[in-house]
């Protein structure tokens, strides 16, 4: 920052203010020290607005006001499809919830984080503090590291209370195809993942979550939050959402519009609810913000209700209190659905939850104050900043027929949240504009189908023409058989440039292994791979040289992935599940396991499984390279006659020892001459230390974990021959690992 642009940002920012010199010398003092003068939270326009709007109860507008000003608390939520989801709950409860009793910081007594009383399970979790004070308060330093570290593996995620109802009122089940339409950062689709996986025994679930979102550089945030989860069945495309494009899949050989069950459009909006975080919005709140945004949110909601499938639900929301975003965006989609779309009634659905009804009548204000009641008051020269659909329909039969007060509205003083609004969308039939389509899927003991059906033909059109977009037609049928297509265009790679304007980072493409690569054959041996392993959904991101490392999609996506490279901005998908040795070949298998991958890949494995107790856990993730005579004498019975290689190191709970931990676990892990290691990521080991009574402090060693001396013995370092202790990457070599790395060690998530 320049001194003339640094000057300007400590001049007073009300004009016209009287200031002493000394009080002015204060403020430029506090500025050049890196301070910023206090945000005021206060906005007349803004209370003038909602007061004349009537949104909330007569007679509690001074507890909405005093909850905005004040900081948002903390919340939390368990992962819920891991299998270990209970011993998190347990960890939570009995330890470092109970160490924040009668606790203060700056003033404040800490008070026990609650369940909410909405969410399923006791999954979600908050407490008064707000995130600030967690962040930098030294007695809770603790609780923070526990917090940053489970995040980081995906076991919990820090997500704000009222951003988690969406993906519960979508009703997801592993069958549904769904669609989050502006999707970054990721935390409702970490959900959705996570519904996805509700039965943990199946790997690949037949459905699977197409994450989009328009700003190139947030999807990368979005894979990362992803990532966490490790699951075959995301993608991550780049688009416009409302434009985004139709996708087609193949079926019996011939190609089909895809249609989702479920699809979230959580839209663009302006903000107003999350004031208590987002302080910035208090300065900043004008009503052309709404006025402005309502229009491309309307344009997303419609996009959204053509590409879901008959039968299927679509939840809208914002975090914006603004009936102009809200009622008036799903009033206008209703009447443009002509009876297609109707809004369902979920007020059972989430019992504990306190939200008020939509409203039906609602103004219209420019942001200089003045207020519009109908369409027919606002002048002509106004017509492009307000639009009729901002307001009520003007039929009220109609407008009653449409039961907005089934639209929920959450309310900051409430149950002390952020603000939102939320309507959930079902689709009776096909958009007024669009032709016949297939029904939601619905599970029944009969094999299904993996895609959607249609039963209406149409000629053959261009991807790019606007029409094949907006119409609900099949495409044309493709006569070609599908196995020999996928052999010759085996390679997804990112769209032309003279299709589509792209922008961001290049990608590169996604390449399924052919059928007859001399790559595979080794692998399956090595493994002993089950005959049922999917081996046509492996893919790596290499068209040239040696292929690094392997990643598997469901086959669901494979066919998405296929059958739309062309059209579709993909920035990734799949998980890793095998990484490249760099001598390998040695080992009589080029490829080790990547733990990323571990858990989908493990039911398909038949061969180097080593059974290990909760002592050999503990022994394998506190010490780099354990000698076989560190291990249990069952385990060491398993690892002795092993070749050299990648092994899979399981753990599984002994029912009549309660006291144990009660959830497997797997490893990846490496058997070298004469020690063993695993390659479990730096987070995920301190993870399962957890989870094991161990208490994980915060400082770093090269060679092992630290762990507190009340909790174990600290443990002692592997030695070679020689006696001397034996790094990381010293052992990855003796073992005859030549290309291992740190990253070998903790491999990348």
């Amino acid at each position: 920052m320049g001194r003339r642009a640094r000057g300007r940002r400590l001049q007073p920012q009300a004009e016209g203010a009287e200031d002493d010199a000394e009080g002015g010398r204060k403020r430029d003092h506090a500025g050049w020290e890196g301070g910023y003068p206090e945000i005021i939270k206060e906005n007349k326009l803004f209370e003038h607005y909602y007061q004349e709007l009537k949104i909330v109860p007569e007679g509690e507008w001074d507890q909405f006001m005093d909850a905005l000003r004040e900081p948002l608390p903390a919340t939390l939520r368990i992962t819920g499809y891991k299998s270990h989801a209970k011993e998190i709950l347990h960890c939570l409860k009995n330890r470092y919830f109970k160490e924040l009793e009668d606790l203060e910081v700056d003033g404040q007594k800490v008070e026990v984080p609650q369940p909410l009383s909405w969410y399923p399970e006791e999954l979600a979790w908050h407490t008064n503090l707000s995130r600030k004070i967690l962040r930098k308060s030294p007695l809770l330093a603790k609780f923070h590291q526990f917090l940053v570290s489970e995040t980081e593996c995906g076991n919990i995620s820090r997500q704000e209370a009222v951003s988690m109802i969406p993906p519960l009122l979508l009703n997801v089940e592993p069958h549904h195809k769904i669609l989050d339409m502006c999707a970054a950062p990721g935390s409702k689709t970490t959900q959705l993942i996570e519904m996805l996986h509700a039965d943990m025994s199946v790997p690949f679930p037949e459905g699977f979550v197409i994450a989009n979102d328009v700003d190139n550089k947030r999807c990368y945030l979005l894979v990362h939050q992803a990532k966490r989860l490790s699951s075959p069945c995301i993608m991550v495309v780049n688009h416009d959402a409302s434009s985004i494009p139709r996708l087609t899949v193949d079926v019996d050989g011939r190609k089909e519009i895809l249609f989702y069950d479920r699809i979230l459009c959580d839209v663009p909006c302006s903000g107003d609810g999350t004031m208590r975080k987002n302080i910035d919005v208090w300065k900043k709140w004008t009503t052309l913000n709404s006025l402005q945004l309502h229009g491309l949110q309307l344009r997303i909601a419609t996009r959204g209700a053509e590409q879901l499938a008959e039968g299927g639900r679509m939840v809208y929301s914002t975090c914006s209190l603004n009936p102009v975003e809200d009622e008036a965006v799903i009033a206008a989609l209703l009447e443009k659905s002509d009876g297609a779309l109707e809004l369902a009634d979920v007020s059972a659905e989430l019992p504990g939850l306190k939200w008020m009804p939509g409203v039906s009548e609602w103004k219209v204000m420019t942001r200089d104050g003045q207020w519009f009641a109908g369409w027919d008051e606002v002048p002509q020269g106004r017509h492009t900043q307000i639009r009729p659909t901002m307001f009520p329909p003007k039929d009220l039969e109609k407008l009653q027929a449409m039961h907005l007060e089934r639209c929920l509205r959450i309310l900051p003083h409430h149950q002390n949240t952020g603000g939102f609004f939320v309507a959930v969308l079902v689709k009776k039939a096909s958009m007024p504009w669009n032709k016949r389509q297939p029904k939601v899927q619905s599970k029944s003991s009969e094999p299904r189908k993996t895609t959607v059906s249609s039963s209406v033909g149409a000629t053959e059109r261009n991807p790019g023409d606007r029409s094949e977009l907006d119409g609900d037609s099949e495409v044309t049928q493709c006569t070609e058989n599908t196995e020999s297509n996928e052999k010759k265009d085996g390679v997804c790679g990112p769209p032309p440039s003279k299709k589509m304007k792209l922008f961001g980072f290049k990608e590169d493409p996604f390449v399924f292994i052919p059928e007859d690569d001399p790559l595979f054959p080794p692998i399956e041996k090595f493994y002993a791979l089950d005959p049922s392993f999917p081996r046509m959904n492996l893919l790596t991101r290499t068209t040239e040289g040696k292929k690094r490392q392997l990643y598997m999609v469901s086959k669901e996506l494979r066919n998405v992935l296929l059958n739309n490279s062309e059209k579709m901005k993909v920035i990734n998908t799949g998980i890793k599940v095998w990484c490249r040795n760099n001598s390998g070949e040695e080992f009589d298998c080029a490829f080790r396991l990547a733990q990323e991958g571990i858990y989908t890949l493990y039911p398909f494995i038949n061969s180097r499984i080593i059974t290990v107790s909760m002592e050999d856990v503990k022994t394998l993730l506190t010490q780099e390279n354990p000698f076989f005579r560190k291990l249990s004498s069952e385990a060491y019975s398993q690892v002795k006659d092993l070749a050299k290689g990648s092994v899979v190191l399981k753990y599984e709970p002994d029912s009549m020892n309660p006291d144990a931990l009660q959830c497997p676990i797997v490893l990846c892990g490496w058997r070298g001459k004469a020690s063993i290691r695993t390659f479990v990521p730096k987070n995920e080991r301190l993870h399962y230390l957890r989870m094991m009574g161990l208490e994980v402090l915060g400082e770093k060693k090269k060679d092992g974990v630290i762990l507190n001396s009340e909790s174990l013995d600290s443990p002692e370092q592997p030695e070679n021959d020689e006696g001397t202790e034996q790094t990381a990457q010293e052992a990855c070599i003796s073992d005859g690992i030549t290309g291992c790395d740190p990253a070998a060690a903790e491999p990348s998530r």
